[in-house]
C-alpha cells in the first residue's frame, strides 16, 4: 500500500482503537455496574466539567451504526475494549449475559465486515466492587482478574485475532495512585508502586489463562512509551531524564522483557516508599511469552532536573502543538520502535494507539475540515515506514481515536477522533482525515492478504 511513497508490507494492519467507558455509555443499563471512573467522574473537581462516560457515544446502542461506519471507511482492524463491569459485574463470579451477547454481536458485525478484531481486555474499567476491596493495592485482585480472562477467553476465544490483556499500565498505576489525575485518584508513591506490581502480575495471570484456554489469536499488551530527552548535556539533565524514562518506559519495558524492574529506579523508589509488594517470585509470571507488544505513542518529553518524586522537571515542548499542548514529534515514534527493538525484544511490534487532539469544528457546508491531524498521522505513518526500512518488523498501526469520545480527565473537551461526534445528537461526521485514512488504506492490493495468527 502507498500514498506519495509512503509504502508499508502487504501483511501490516491499518485500524482505529476506542476504549469502552470512552464511548460506550449505557452506563446503568443491562446488567453493567459501577468501575472506578464511574465513581472518579463524580468527584468534584476530577473531570472537566464534571463529564461523565453515563451516555458517551452511546456505542452500545448504535452498534450497528458505528460497524458500517468502520466498514465504510475502509478499516483493516478495530481495536476496542471490553468492559470488565458489564461482562462481570461483581469483578468476579456471575457472568452478565447480555454484557457477552453485546460483544459478540460486536466481534459478530466485524467477522462479517472482514475486519480484524483486537480485543483490550483491560482498559482502566476496574469494577468499583474490586476497588472497594482495595482495587489494584490488593494482590487478590490480580486473581481476579485472571479468572475475567479466562471467561472472556471461553467466550470468544476463537473469534478474536489480537488479545491485548493491559492498556497503559502506567496511567492505571502512576496517574492513579501517585498523579492523583485519574482513577481512583490516590497520591502516593508505594500504593503506585504496589498498583503497578500487580498490574504487570495480573498481565502475566492473564497470559497463562489465555495459553490454558488455547485461544487462536496473540496475546500481547499495550504500553504508553515516551521519548524522553534531557534538555541540555549536563550530567543532572541526564540522570534527571534517565530517571523519567525510568519512571514512564522502564519499569514496565524491564519486568515484561527482562525479568525484573531497573536497578536504578528499585534504588532511588526504595529510598522513598515500602517496596515490599514486589516479589521476585512474581518475574517469572511477569515476563509470560507475549506474540507482540504494542505501543501507544503520544509525545517526546524534554526533560531537566527539578523537584517532585524523579527529582525531575519537565520544559516547555518546543515546536508545534497540539490542541492538548502536546509537541508532534513524529521522530520520537521510530526512536521508540528502534529502542524496543534494538534493546529488548525481535517480537513484532504494533502501534496500538497513536493520534492528537485539534481544534475540530463543523464549518457551514458541514465539513470538518482538519488538515493538521492528516499532516500529522501522515508525518506519523512516515516514521512507522523508517523504523520498517531500518529491519523493525512494525505489523500495524492503530489511530486514536475512530471517533471523538470522552478523554478521561479533559471530558469531551479534546477531539482525538477521525469522526467527529456531536455528542448532543450523537452524530457523526467523518472529518478530513477520515476520507483521508480511507484513501490511503484503500491504496492497498485489492485482494487483502490473509492474517495469520499465530498459536
Amino acid at each position: 500500500m502507498h500514498d506519495e511513497g509512503l509504502t508499508f508490507p502487504n501483511h501490516f494492519l491499518l485500524g482505529a482503537a476506542t476504549a469502552a467507558y470512552q464511548v460506550e455509555g449505557a452506563a446503568h443499563e443491562d446488567g453493567r455496574a459501577p468501575s472506578i471512573w464511574d465513581t472518579f467522574c463524580r468527584i468534584p473537581g476530577k473531570v472537566r466539567h464534571g463529564d461523565t462516560g453515563d451516555i458517551a457515544c452511546d456505542h452500545y446502542h448504535r452498534l450497528d451504526e458505528d460497524l458500517d461506519l468502520i466498514a465504510a471507511l475502509g478499516l483493516q482492524a478495530y481495536r476496542f475494549s471490553i468492559a470488565w463491569p458489564r461482562v462481570m459485574p461483581d469483578g468476579n463470579g456471575k457472568v452478565n449475559q447480555k454484557g457477552l451477547d453485546f460483544y459478540r454481536r460486536l466481534l459478530d458485525g466485524l467477522k462479517s465486515r472482514d475486519v480484524v478484531p483486537m480485543a483490550t481486555l483491560y482498559h482502566w474499567d476496574l469494577p468499583q466492587t474490586l476497588q472497594d476491596k482495595g482495587g489494584w493495592l490488593n494482590r487478590d485482585t490480580a486473581d481476579r482478574f485472571a479468572d475475567y480472562v479466562s471467561t472472556m477467553a471461553a467466550a470468544f476465544g476463537n473469534d478474536v485475532a489480537f488479545w491485548v490483556t493491559l492498556n497503559e499500565p502506567w496511567c492505571s498505576a502512576f496517574a492513579g495512585h501517585l498523579e492523583g489525575r485519574h482513577a481512583p485518584g490516590l497520591t502516593d508513591l508505594a500504593s503506585a508502586v504496589a498498583a503497578a506490581h500487580h498490574l504487570l502480575l495480573a498481565h502475566g495471570l492473564a497470559v497463562r489463562a489465555l495459553r490454558a484456554a488455547d485461544v487462536t489469536g496473540q496475546v500481547g499488551i499495550a504500553l504508553n512509551l515516551s521519548d524522553v530527552v534531557p534538555a541540555t548535556s549536563q550530567a543532572e539533565d541526564v540522570v534527571a531524564a534517565a530517571r523519567v524514562d525510568g519512571y514512564e518506559n522502564r519499569w514496565f519495558l524491564d519486568p515484561l522483557l527482562r525479568g525484573g524492574y531497573p536497578e536504578d529506579m528499585l534504588a532511588w523508589y526504595g529510598q522513598q516508599a515500602d517496596l515490599s509488594a514486589i516479589r521476585q517470585e512474581d518475574f517469572e509470571v511477569i515476563r509470560a511469552r507475549v506474540d507482540f507488544v504494542g505501543i501507544n505513542y503520544y509525545e517526546r518529553k524534554l526533560v531537566s532536573r527539578g523537584d517532585g518524586v524523579n527529582g525531575a522537571q519537565r520544559q516547555p515542548p518546543e515546536g508545534p502543538l497540539t490542541a492538548g499542548g502536546l509537541p508532534v514529534r513524529p521522530d520520537g515514534l521510530s526512536h521508540i520502535l528502534n529502542r524496543v527493538h534494538s534493546e529488548y525484544t525481535n517480537l513484532p511490534l504494533y502501534v496500538t494507539e497513536n493520534g492528537a487532539a485539534f481544534n475540530d469544528y463543523v464549518d457551514p457546508e458541514g465539513g470538518v475540515d482538519d488538515i493538521e491531524r492528516i499532516a500529522f498521522l501522515d508525518r506519523h505513518l512516515r516514521s512507522v515506514q523508517a523504523a520498517i526500512l531500518a529491519g523493525i518488523d512494525v505489523r500495524g498501526y492503530f489511530v486514536w481515536s475512530l471517533m471523538d469520545n470522552l478523554e478521561w480527565a479533559d471530558g469531551y473537551g479534546r477531539r482525538f477522533g477521525i469522526v467527529y461526534v456531536d455528542f448532543r445528537t450523537q452524530t457523526r461526521i467523518p472529518k478530513a482525515s477520515a476520507e483521508w485514512y480511507r484513501e490511503f488504506i484503500g491504496a492497498a492490493a485489492a485482494d487483502r492478504p490473509a492474517i495469520h495468527v499465530q498459536q
